[in-house]
């Protein structure tokens, strides 16, 4: 294949799913000797943008898994917005170490139906949005050196014109994970916002700014006026800690998570590569 540029095209609100996509399109990028950007799809201001590629570009399309699959409320905007014209692609999807479960295999469908040829996959264990007692310090340096592995994989089949379309586990059709409290029982969170402690925030905007649903007022950092996703950007951006989640719901959730997946309970999960 005649590729000429490595474009790397992400949703991260926490920035997990960047560091892994850059630093494979990057050692993509140097093992072909082509160009290498990157487009950051987080922010809704980005996701209005219409981003088209053709058949000598390789792009490397990342997201996190949001119960399961992509996120539903920025699925729609990968799948108007990645315009390909057969453009050969990696599939990169990132989870909190519980499991991907069906969303490489829904990000690979949407590429395809995008007209992407998904040639290569990959699923990373990433310190989940929710609590750094799964998978914290994810990607670290031994999953840097991973991806690099991977690349010099991607770009020996690439020489010699020799990829294929990957085939990934799941079902991009298959039904959202519903959480579960520490009672086993479903936990109901999707009104849950965040709440600001008044005595801790100093009113700098840190938090509008990178809420990738543009949901809380830049004006009144108190007030999440939009849809809440739950991706924890708020939390993870406040310099002062004045964000947090008090629902029960979600707290429970959280806690499901830390006595069943923890790396104290799960050890290391590895990265499954798709080639």
């Amino acid at each position: 294949m005649n590729i000429e540029k490595i474009t790397a095209v992400y949703w991260s609100a926490s920035g997990n799913t960047r560091r892994v996509v850059t630093v494979l399109g990057q050692a993509l990028a140097q093992r072909l000797g082509v160009p290498y950007s990157d487009i950051d799809f987080t922010l809704p201001a980005a996701r209005k943008q219409d981003y088209s590629f053709s058949a000598t570009d390789f792009v490397i399309a990342g997201a996190p898994t949001y119960a399961g699959k992509l996120p539903n409320k920025i699925l729609p905007d990968f799948a108007t917005h990645l315009i390909g014209g057969h453009t050969p692609c990696a599939a990169v999807v990132t989870y909190g170490n519980r499991s991907f479960d069906n969303a490489l295999a829904e990000l690979c469908a949407v590429l395809q139906k995008d007209e992407f040829l998904p040639v290569s996959a990959v699923t990373v264990p990433c310190r989940h949005a929710f609590t750094d007692a799964l998978a914290n310090g994810r990607p670290d340096e031994k999953d840097v050196t991973a991806l690099a592995a991977f690349a010099d994989k991607i770009a020996d089949r690439l020489m010699a014109d020799k990829a294929t379309p990957v085939c990934v586990p799941g079902q991009a059709d298959a039904p959202y994970y519903i959480p579960q409290g520490r009672d086993g029982k479903p936990a109901k969170f999707l009104k849950a916002k965040p709440k600001t402690d008044i005595e801790r925030c100093i009113s700098c905007g840190h938090c509008a700014a990178v809420c990738p649903m543009g949901a809380i007022d830049a004006e009144d950092v108190t007030a999440v006026t939009g849809i809440c996703i739950k991706c924890q950007a708020c939390i993870r951006a406040c310099p002062k800690q004045a964000k947090y989640f008090d629902d029960p719901a979600f707290l429970s959730h959280v806690a499901m998570l830390k006595e069943h997946f923890a790396d104290t309970v799960t050890g290391r999960k590895a990265i499954s590569f798709y080639l």
